[in-house]
């Protein structure tokens, strides 16, 4: 009977039977019982990873066909990757999947999964800019699945251990970015495609010398990011903390060394990690008669990669919190980071989102679009979420790219960010789900 029913329902872990009489059904509805017949068809289908340089390429000399072409890769795609990840969930513990914040994300992703499942062949211009106003209605959507996943991994503490919820969190975080990046590029490119048919030329990414390609900068500058994310951050500490004792950000190096990337996501790599070093500088020399000391940036660029290395001053890390620096579940001030994510109701996914009182070096100059992540940049600093390190070596990972700490205690930090130079490697996304359906 138990066999039958988990063979052609809904199927979270076998646990469910055991654990369903713990979960409160007062608090929260949870999941519905849906037929699984249609996910498995899609579960079976095969993920499709695309590189920076495959973008570039598909986005020049853009075409109705090409974009035509474009639609029907990320129409298909998405439902295949939404479908990968909702198995994920179905596999966890059901007193997890019952928690109200990952239940809400479990129902966001179903919904997302059946729209774009349904939606037929994109053959006309006009039936792209109709998907595209699907994609922007869900993109929107889907601005709470961060802080609800985050708040119901730590909620869920104890029932799962925490390797394994660290590695579901981090599963999840990238394949939300891969979904955004193909689905944001296909909206960018739309744009520059209806703005070239209009003769408008305000745009600059409208000519084909442009140095983007839809959301791909070509030729982003390591020193102009950190320098813009510097102020940035400096100018933010100085009016949270009313002090004009900001420490330095000194850059040398490989100061020309330039490579294809989507801005937004070495944006709010490099903005973590500097409001960090910033913010560790100024509690450690608060009541210091000197200046504190300089946040040194050294940028070196070899054959295959650009590494950046950002030191600082700041103490270091102490001993007890440094193993749990790269998780999302473990760690200290649990209670603390709850709350302070019920305060950020919704983040994005990429730094494209990003909304602030800011003007950006001339050679960054983009569009930003309204988004919530703005919430999270210009958050103050005492609001302190916890997820800010390993959503960032998320980030980094994504684009076969890396990101390590290492911390003398007593002393400072350094942080190294290593980002593959010639955009030649795949999104690194978990392509199949961790245990299929049998």
């Amino acid at each position: 009977m138990i066999r039958s029913r988990v063979s052609t329902c809904y199927q979270p872990h076998s646990r469910i039977f055991l654990n369903s009489a713990s979960y409160s059904t007062e608090s929260h509805k949870p999941p519905p019982w849906r037929p699984a017949s249609i996910l498995d068809e899609w579960v079976e289908k095969q993920v499709r990873p695309i590189s920076l340089r495959q973008l570039t390429f598909f986005g020049r000399a853009l075409t109705e066909p090409r974009l035509l072409s474009s639609a029907n890769y990320v129409r298909t795609e998405l439902p295949t990757r939404l479908a990968h990840r909702l198995r994920d969930m179905q596999r966890l513990p059901y007193v997890v999947v019952a928690n109200p914040h990952i239940s809400t994300v479990y129902e966001l992703y179903y919904k997302a999964f059946e729209k774009f499942r349904t939606i037929p062949e994109i053959k006309s211009l006009a039936d792209n800019n109709r998907y595209c106003d699907v994609l922007r209605e869900m993109l929107k959507e889907h601005l709470t699945v961060i802080p609800n996943l985050a708040m119901g991994v730590l909620e869920c503490q104890g029932l799962v251990k925490p390797d394994e919820i660290d590695r579901f969190l981090n599963t999840m975080l990238r394949a939300r970015i891969s979904r955004r990046v193909i689905a944001e590029q296909h909206l960018a490119l739309t744009e520059s495609f209806n703005t070239s048919q209009e003769s408008i030329k305000s745009d600059p990414r409208t000519d084909q010398n442009s140095d983007f390609v839809g959301e791909v900068f070509l030729k982003c500058n390591a020193k102009d990011v950190v320098e813009s994310c510097g102020k940035f951050a400096q100018e933010l500490m100085r009016q949270s903390s009313g002090s004009n004792k900001i420490p330095e950000i000194n850059i040398k190096g490989h100061l020309d060394a330039t490579f294809p990337y989507i801005l937004g996501h070495l944006e709010y790599i490099i903005g973590e990690l500097l409001r960090n070093s910033i913010q560790a500088v100024m509690e450690k020399y608060r009541e210091s008669p000197t200046d504190p000391p300089p946040i040194e940036v050294l940028i070196c660029e070899a054959s295959q990669y650009v590494t950046m290395r950002i030191s600082d001053r700041g103490g270091g890390v102490p001993r007890e919190i440094f193993p749990t620096l790269w998780s999302f579940s473990k760690g200290p001030r649990t209670q603390d980071r709850l709350e302070n994510l019920g305060q950020v109701p919704t983040l994005a996914a990429t730094m494209q989102e990003l909304e602030v009182p800011r003007k950006m070096e001339a050679g960054l100059k983009r569009t930003y679009r309204e988004g919530s992540l703005s919430t999270l940049s210009s958050r103050p600093p005492n609001l302190r979420l916890g997820i800010g390190l390993p959503m960032s070596r998320v980030y980094a990972e994504y684009w076969a790219g890396s990101l390590e700490l290492h911390s003398l205690e007593g002393y400072g930090v350094d942080a190294f960010l290593q980002i593959s130079k010639l955009g030649n490697k795949n999104e690194q996304v978990t392509t199949r789900a961790s245990v299929d359906a049998v």
